[in-house]
């Protein structure tokens, strides 16, 4: 759960998500936890990895939905500290270049990537998701988990990834939407307040994506299924407080408000989870 926009929130959206000793905090609590950082796994990884509602398995499930294979090149857009990128690399062989606003995450991506000797198929640059740094036609696959809630020109954003996709290519999106009994209680992890969160309904998205120029293949409501994980994370962290690895070390010790929020947003209908496949 990251992102890149600027329109007036970015310097905002950036100082939500960014900290400057991100990189020494994560390194002292894997070595606290027992990893080893010269021979690192992703398995050691996996607490902080892949910061969006149900973790891996949502990323695999959406990989397998959009049909993800070693010949492509992937964009992931909004790669945050690059778990979904380290996911896709290793599982598909796939070669993938992640973009963040948040410069911190970049820098640890690519540490941590390093690490886990993936650094040859994966790349990161840091930018801005209504304006990609890429040629038109360069990916064969756009990819974004999480992102959309803190961009405020949804179809700059549509456009773009459009537009940076080859014909034929695949938009792949896990994003958190509006639900029909809104609004959202803050904070949340993706969002303080308000002033930078900016979630469209299922129907919207839809229509966001046809004007845009994409065909919608396949379309899954995971609300109940990320109402499930979040109460049971939410549980987790009241019956036993933080682990020594965990998303508190991206988001502070507000995470533990922002993670009962979430669970009440998904369980009153505040909120809806959305798995979409997209072709140019």
């Amino acid at each position: 759960m990251r992102n890149a926009a600027h329109n007036g929130v970015g310097e905002a959206v950036q100082s939500h998500y960014g900290r400057p000793d991100l990189a020494e905090v994560i390194l002292a609590a894997l070595e606290e936890a027992g990893a080893d950082l010269q021979q690192l796994s992703l398995e050691a990884l996996a607490p902080i990895d892949e910061f969006h509602i149900r973790g891996r398995a949502a990323t695999l499930e959406l990989a397998q939905a959009a049909g993800l294979s070693a010949t492509q090149h992937v964009l992931d857009v909004g790669s945050g500290i690059g778990g979904t990128s380290r996911c896709l690399a290793k599982e598909f062989a796939c070669r993938v270049t992640g973009i963040d606003l948040t410069d911190e995450y970049c820098q640890l991506a690519s540490l941590l990537t390093e690490k886990v000797g993936l650094g040859e198929l994966i790349d990161y640059r840091q930018g801005d998701a209504t304006n990609l740094p890429f040629e038109d036609g360069e990916f064969d696959v756009v990819w974004t988990e999480h992102v959309a809630m803190n961009i405020r020109d949804k179809r700059r954003l549509y456009s773009e990834m459009y537009r940076v996709l080859k014909p034929g290519g695949t938009l792949a999106i896990y994003d958190v939407l509006a639900g029909p009994s809104g609004p959202v209680l803050f904070p949340v992890p993706w969002a303080r307040t308000s002033d930078t969160s900016f979630l469209v309904s299922p129907d919207e998205l839809r229509n966001l994506l046809h004007d845009a120029g994409f065909t919608v293949s396949n379309w899954k409501d995971t609300t109940a299924e990320a109402r499930k994980w979040f109460v049971k994370l939410a549980e987790r962290i009241r019956r036993d407080g933080f682990p020594v690895l965990g998303f508190h070390l991206l988001m502070g010790p507000e995470f533990r408000t922002m993670a009962q929020n979430q669970g009440r947003n998904l369980e009153e209908g505040r909120i809806a989870l959305g798995q979409v496949v997209s072709v140019k």
